[in-house]
């Protein structure tokens, strides 16, 4: 403890340090723990270089910058979690023709293959014509477990 007295700024690096493991293993880059740690990291060089001195200082420096980091990342980081398409184009069952067992609309319907009934809706380029129970219809993207589908 006597060390971190003397050497304000190791312990600053250490609480960025601890902040950054505990950022990546446990919450997997969700935001707030990243920010306070980016502003303990700046803290403590702030403090190696002589610009910030005293506790109450460094308290205060470290909360000051956390919410500038915050404002200033918060939305880049946002839209990096949001950018993932969940539209699945890759399954093999995309492009095989496939009957419906229930009329399918937007919201709602399904499709039989294989022996089972899947939950389906219809596809975006379907332009919201619905789908009569027993037409043939071709899967066109996977969301989840829902079946995106077009008539033929």
């Amino acid at each position: 403890m006597e060390y971190f007295l003397e050497n304000p700024d190791h312990l600053w690096y250490l609480i960025a340090g601890i902040s950054f493991v505990i950022e990546l293993s446990i919450m997997g880059l969700s935001g707030p723990l990243l920010f306070f740690a980016i502003a303990s990291l700046t803290t403590g060089i702030l403090v190696t270089v002589g610009f910030v001195e005293g506790w109450q200082s460094e308290i205060f420096t470290v909360g000051v910058l956390t919410a500038i980091i915050a404002a200033i990342l918060w939305k880049p980081l946002k839209s990096l979690q949001n950018s993932k398409d969940t539209t699945d184009n890759s399954s093999d069952m995309v492009g095989l023709t496939v009957l419906a067992s229930t009329e399918i609309n937007v919201s709602s319907g399904s499709i039989r293959y294989s022996g089972i009934d899947w939950q389906a809706r219809l596809a975006e380029e379907a332009n919201g014509e619905s789908i009569s129970a027993q037409s043939q219809c071709v899967i066109v993207a996977i969301t989840g477990n829902i079946m995106l589908v077009k008539s033929l």
